[in-house]
């Protein structure tokens, strides 16, 4: 087995082979031979000539003319184009009721609508305690001694609007 990948190696032959010589093998050189190719060329659709009708969704067509099938909006014998899975009757829907500026002005002002009622609430909003709590000694050792901010106490001051206490 091991011989086997040795040989298969083949070192020295790379080095002898002139480098000019040498190309990816991912490369791939086409040219136009075989009539079946010629005739791809002389037809760029690549179709093999098949009429292809303009684009035209199927649903855009009127719903109560006289069309031979009814649910697809077609007549007999009428060509249909090569992307008539994107462009039949139960693909989905275009979207043109909107034009896209119109579309921004609605984006626009929906977050303006959302962002001032995130401010006239947080200008109103009051940010005050429902009960305040006191304390007896503020929690002055529970809290980290003298030096810290201490809760408060019983008969201290009175709560402001704003949540801060009269000192």
């Amino acid at each position: 087995m091991l011989s086997r990948r040795i040989v298969a190696a083949r070192p020295l032959t790379r080095a002898l082979v002139p480098a000019a010589r040498l190309r990816p093998q991912y490369t791939q050189v086409r040219t136009a031979h075989a009539p079946v190719e010629v005739a791809e060329i002389g037809d760029p659709s690549m179709n093999g000539g098949y009429v292809n009708p303009p684009p035209e969704k199927r649903s855009n067509r009127d719903p109560y003319g006289d069309w031979w099938d009814k649910q697809e909006r077609r007549n007999f014998g009428e060509p249909v184009h090569e992307d008539n899975d994107i462009l039949g009757v139960l693909s989905l829907h275009d979207y043109n009721h909107f034009t896209p500026g119109w579309g921004g002005v609605l984006w626009g002002v929906f977050i303006v609508t959302v962002l001032g009622v995130c401010g006239v609430t947080a200008m109103t909003y009051p940010d005050k305690i429902s009960s305040p709590r006191t304390f007896e000694d503020g929690l002055e050792r529970e809290l980290g001694g003298p030096k810290a901010i201490r809760a408060r106490k019983h008969g201290e001051g009175e709560w402001k609007d704003n949540g801060d206490v009269e000192r």
